[in-house]
């Protein structure tokens, strides 16, 4: 985790009250898109993101915009596609120039 030690600095990634508070709804969709993925892409396995089953977060994510407002066929919006990658793309890049290991719930 890339989380601070430092009290000043966690306080000022307010994790709970700047992210969860304000997309709630929003990131509950992402979540059962995971689910949804997973029971796809790893039946019978625990939750996890393999990531070397699709490397291409940035075309998928302008793949599904042109798309956004609509429903895909598995019943989710493309919309939660497009955040499910980006936050993808977000957290390999954040690993990539920081130099952390993949994150908890990933499988290489």
């Amino acid at each position: 985790m890339s989380l601070s030690t430092y009290d000043k600095t966690r306080k000022a990634t307010p994790i709970f009250s700047g992210v969860l508070r304000y997309f709630p709804d929003a990131l509950a969709e992402v979540a059962a898109l995971s689910h949804a993925g997973n029971e796809k892409h790893n039946p019978g396995e625990p939750l996890h993101w393999a990531r070397s089953k699709s490397t291409d977060q940035l075309d998928c994510v302008m793949r599904h915009l042109m798309e956004a407002g609509t429903v895909d066929t598995d019943g989710f919006y493309h919309d939660v596609k497009v955040a499910w990658r980006a936050l993808a793309n977000l957290q390999e890049l954040l690993e990539r120039v920081r130099g952390l290991p993949i994150s908890p719930g990933s499988r290489a």
